[in-house]
């Protein structure tokens, strides 16, 4: 897996660290719990971080340098793309790997998947988490628009990834509308629940824990 940007590690709650970085995460650790072998690369943030981190069985983080070890713009992070491609090689030469799927998450990690299949050959497949052209059409300042060479990327990626993976229908539909995505190239895998930490609780019990009024009070619940 190629994480770029942003680490599975990395604490959440800030701008660059949420949902995608659970996932990612997540599915590496079900993954080896399937005997699915899992490295997930991504870029060093901080000083002093160690190069490899067991976070499940069978599944790992490798943290790379390249370009500085902090926070970095992720439009910026292009430029370090080539860095980061050749010490992915070097570190699967120097471990004797042959990965058999490059699971790209993001359209950074998209690029550097492109160049490693054409070293490796190996088959890619993409999830974007977000798309550009979708940001832009919500972004309520020009500043907070996505770049054109992101949108541009995407398109690329769209067309050349071997598969793509959607979460939703809507996912798929925005590709196949804003890109004209190729609609058989791209497969809805819905996102999971852990239900040992998500799981129905007594609702007497709920509104204990929440010091909330007992029943037979109403209460509207909105999530958004």
């Amino acid at each position: 897996m190629l994480s770029v940007h942003t680490s599975p590690l990395a604490q959440l709650g800030g701008k660059e660290a949420g949902g995608m970085n659970v996932y990612v995460r997540e599915l590496a650790r079900e993954l080896g719990r399937r005997n699915v072998a899992v490295d997930i690369f991504t870029r060093s943030q901080k000083r002093g971080e160690p190069q490899i981190t067991e976070i499940g069985a069978n599944a790992r983080v490798v943290t790379l340098r390249t370009g500085p070890a902090a926070p970095y713009d992720k439009n910026w992070v292009l430029d370090y793309l080539p860095e980061f491609v050749g010490r992915v090689r070097c570190f699967a030469d120097d471990e004797d790997l042959q990965y058999d799927l490059i699971h790209s998450h993001y359209w950074v990690s998209g690029v550097a998947a492109l160049e490693l299949r054409k070293m490796w050959g190996t088959p890619v497949i993409q999830m974007f988490h977000t798309l550009g052209a979708m940001k832009n059409q919500v972004a309520k300042a020009a500043s907070w628009s996505e770049t054109d060479e992101r949108i541009v990327i995407e398109g690329q990626l769209l067309r050349e990834a071997d598969a793509i993976v959607a979460a939703t229908p809507l996912d798929r539909n925005q590709m196949i509308w804003n890109y004209a995505a190729q609609a058989e190239r791209i497969i809805v895998i819905p996102c999971g629940v852990d239900t040992t930490t998500f799981h129905p609780t007594p609702q007497a019990e709920a509104r204990a824990v929440l010091h909330l009024p007992k029943h037979p009070t109403k209460l509207v619940l909105f999530v958004g």
